[in-house]
């Protein structure tokens, strides 16, 4: 499984999934396996919210992980075949092991 994690400073699940550039990659078939295999680090035309090309690197995950995002990006991941996970959990690797072990997150925080 692999599994995206959309953070913007390489240590903290942030939000924003459309407009992120910067992505944890985690890769492995049980939590205690799991291990970080890449960094994706993308000009600002690679967002996902600002790519108009066929193949986006985050294509190649299973699950995205994220802080938040709107409903138009969750339709727009599952029609590429990523389920997306929206969560408060802050540590990329715990959320990862979690989704792993089909365990659940908490759930994003609410608004103001």
């Amino acid at each position: 499984m692999k599994i995206a994690v959309t953070s913007q400073n390489f240590r903290k699940i942030t939000g924003h999934a459309g407009k992120t550039r910067r992505f944890l990659m985690f890769c492995g078939d049980s939590a205690s396996e799991l291990l970080e295999c890449e960094r994706l680090d993308l000009p600002r035309e690679m967002s996902v919210h600002a790519f108009q090309g066929d193949v986006h690197p985050v294509d190649s995950a299973d699950v995205l992980i994220t802080a938040g995002c709107g409903e138009g990006f969750k339709r727009r991941m599952a029609a590429r075949g990523i389920r997306v996970v929206t969560t408060s959990e802050t540590d990329p690797l715990k959320a990862a092991q979690a989704v792993v072990a089909d365990l659940p997150l908490p759930p994003p925080k609410p608004k103001d």
